[in-house]
Parts: structure tokens; sequence; C-alpha cells
């Protein structure tokens, strides 16, 4: 009967098992590729020796900063945790919501985060043009994840639906940015837009009524001068940001309330607050900021990583408070 039990177990744990060991097999990778040097390095990073973009001295190695890179291990325990807690919801046979068990949803958002860190570090060890590439989009898959998922569930969309938006979605983004690099060749901002899509279809998720639906899209313009971009910036320069016409994406798909609700105490606000502050913090770890120590122990830059892997650990137990109305 304990056989069984321990069998049982490890059934369940097997989504854990599998990113636990695609995170080894990523460090064996790296060490081996990268034991010859990382080749030529993109022509936007700066020599041995010399302080980086996010302020942490370039050094010679296997990570070209250490610190930086080593801090998105944050991102791999965040994920890796939310796996194995779905797993023992499947083993509990918990399924209260989206984000228990084995939710094809709740599985790609935990494998998202644990993607977060290898990400970001190919792109702070190996200082390469494919490297930012895997950061960027790394970032994208994840911050797509909120807005959408809100979105499907505003237009009642099926499961076939929501991964089909967000396959598409990601394959044009790693191919538009591999192809035309940064803004994909139209001066997107995917990432930045993503965060105001977040805010604008949580608003709808939690307060939808046919009036917000449409005034919906103001809400964008908010949140972007909570970044520092203002309707003035805006105005100024309106092809580096035309596209604030997709504010009002949510609302166009918004057809009815959301089927369920959430609880945003203290989770969602834990979250924002960790975000926001990290964001601050990521502020000083430029080269030029009073705050900027290249040597220290202490980078701005591997604080933000930590938090907002904290960040991503909250809004997974925020998406469990989710329960239907």
């Amino acid at each position: 009967m304990r056989r069984l039990s321990l069998v049982a177990a490890l059934e369940t744990q097997t989504p854990f098992l599998i990113g636990l060991g695609t995170v080894v097999i990523f460090f064996i990778l790296y060490i081996f590729i990268g034991a010859n040097g990382w080749g030529e390095p993109a022509s936007w990073e700066q020599g041995i020796g010399e302080i980086s973009r996010w302020c942490e001295r370039v050094a010679a190695g296997l990570f070209h900063e250490p610190i930086n890179a080593l801090s998105n291990i944050g991102f791999m325990v965040a994920g890796l945790l939310m796996l194995w807690i779905l797993g023992r919801d499947q083993l509990q046979k918990k399924e209260a919501s989206n984000f228990h068990g084995f939710n094809s949803i709740a599985l790609l958002y935990a494998s998202v985060s644990i993607w977060l860190g290898p990400g970001s570090l190919l792109m702070h060890g190996t200082h390469t043009a494919w490297g930012a590439w895997a950061d960027n989009l790394s970032m994208v898959m994840y911050i797509v994840l909120p807005w959408l998922i809100n979105v499907s569930q505003l237009a009642d969309w099926t499961r076939k639906q929501f991964f089909l938006a967000y396959s598409v979605l990601i394959f044009a983004y790693a191919f538009s940015r591999a192809l035309f690099g940064e803004g994909m060749g139209i001066n997107l901002d995917l990432f930045g837009l993503s965060i105001v899509l977040w805010v604008i279809s949580e608003t709808l998720h939690r307060f939808w009524s046919p009036t917000l639906r449409w005034v919906s899209g103001f809400i964008g313009f908010v949140v972007a001068a909570a970044f520092g971009i203002t309707p003035i910036d805006m105005l100024q320069t309106p092809e580096n940001y035309w596209w604030v016409v997709f504010f009002w994406v949510p609302a166009i798909f918004s057809k009815q309330p959301a089927k369920s609700e959430r609880t945003y105490r203290p989770w969602f606000w834990l979250g924002m607050a960790s975000y926001f502050l990290a964001f601050i913090i990521w502020e000083t770890g430029k080269p030029g900021h009073p705050l900027c120590d290249p040597d220290s122990i202490f980078q701005a830059h591997a604080a933000w990583h930590l938090m907002t892997a904290f960040s991503t650990w909250c809004f997974f137990l925020f998406y469990r408070t989710e329960k239907m109305k």
C-alpha cells in the first residue's frame, strides 16, 4: 500500500520532475557550450572589465554578469514550486480553479515562470545577440499570459481558442524580434503594451459594465504615465506610440462579465507592490546612477530579478483564489 502511495505521489509530481530535469539540463548545456567562450558579443554590450548596461562590471568566463545572471535562479525556484503545488493538488484531487491541479493554463503559467530564469540568464551571462533575444522572448511569453487569460474569460473562449491566440502572439513576436530587432520593425513594445493590457483587462474582469467596457482604454494612459510615458510624449512622437490603439483590445473582446471572481487581497496587491518597487530599484541599476556600484555584491538589477520572481509567485496564488460566481 505504501509503495502504491509513493508511486501515485511520483506520478502527480511528473511536471515538477520534468521542470527540475529541464533546469538541470539547461545548466549542463550552458556550462558545456560556454566552456570555450561565448564568441562575439552583441554590438550593444560592453567589453571585459567595463561597466555593463545593468551596472555590474563585465567579467570573463561563463557569466559576464555573475550576480545579475545567477539571480535569475529565483524565477526557476518560483516556477518549480508552482509545479510542486499543482502536483500536490492533483494528489489531493483539488480542482477549485483553473490554477489547481494539472490544468493546462496553470501548467503553462508555471512553465513560463521557470523559463524567465534561463531567458534572462542567457542575456546577462553570454552578452550575445541570441541571448538578448531569449531574454525578451521569455518576458513576453510571461507578460502576455495574464491579460490573455482575462480576455479569454471575458470573451468566453474555449481552451483551444486561448492556446491558439497565445501561440500566434508568441510565434509572431519571436520571429519579428529575431528578424527586425527591438520594436519588431513597427515600433511595437509588446512587453510594455502587455502590462497596460493586463491592468485594463483586470479592471474589466472585476468591474465589467457596458459603459466601462468602452472607456476602459483610457486606463491605459494612466498606466503608461505611471511608467513615465505621458500623453504629451505620445502626441510629440506618435510614430513611437501608435500602439495605444490596442488599449481598446480588451473592450472589443469583453462581450460579457467574467463568470468567475478573484480575491485581490493580499496576493494581487502584494505582487503589484513588489513589481513596482522592483521597477524603482531597476532604475538605479544603470551606469551613471549615484547608487550604481559595479563591483558591489548587491546589484539593483539582481534585486529586480528576485523581486519580480516573487511577483510571479504572488500572482500564481492570486489566480488560485478564483471561484465561479
